[in-house]
């Protein structure tokens, strides 16, 4: 839960976490905040806080850039992954995919940051379907490390738009076995939502 809030950004960066606090927050005791802290720690979340404790961690430019270095690799891994080996993406599990991401289309989602969950479910569900579990869960950490600077990109209405007709053609391309055409519609997906 800890995780969840700080990946959701509803703690200030640098500001002290203070374990009281976030167990009243949470209804639990001290202990398991203190042991969360611990794991976020591990996991480069958050940092040692000068006064004591921890606090979020602010996102170091560098290290972010490396993380979509890698974000990239594992999902033109997942999008070549299956032509490399003489077969295809699970069809069923793209097709819906796809349909889901046809309803969300029609739906006009708004935008906010909350939309940076969808957005990592689809890549992810794309991964999945190229039948890699490990490739699946190493995305999923990459994600979660550059989670609080993704969020930026789902703040406006036509970012949300341009999203979803984006996820709606990579997820085209590879139900056709198209995988040069996904990869490249990936690589233009992608290079926006950098930019922003």
């Amino acid at each position: 839960e800890l995780k969840s809030r700080l990946l959701a950004g509803e703690f200030p960066l640098g500001g002290r976490l203070g374990e009281e606090r976030i167990a009243g927050l949470l209804g639990v005791s001290r202990t398991p905040v203190r042991e969360a802290l611990l794991r976020l720690h591990a996991e480069g979340l958050v940092a040692r806080h000068p006064e004591g404790g921890f606090a979020p961690i602010v996102p170091d430019v560098n290290a972010i850039r490396a993380c979509y270095e890698v974000r990239v690799a594992l999902e033109v891994q997942a999008l070549r992954r299956p032509a490399g080996l003489g077969t295809l993406h699970d069809r069923d599990h793209v097709e819906l995919l796809l349909d889901h991401w046809y309803q969300l289309a029609a739906a006009h989602p708004t935008a906010g940051t909350d939309f940076v969950i969808v957005d990592e479910s689809f890549h992810l569900a794309l991964a999945a379907s190229a039948g890699s579990a490990v490739l699946v869960e190493m995305l999923r950490t990459v994600n979660e490390r550059i989670r609080l600077v993704r969020m930026q990109d789902f703040t406006t209405e036509d970012r949300i738009e341009e999203t979803v007709r984006q996820h709606v053609g990579i997820a085209e391309a590879v139900l056709a076995g198209r995988a040069d055409t996904a990869v490249e519609r990936f690589g233009e997906h992608l290079a926006e939502s950098l930019a922003v």
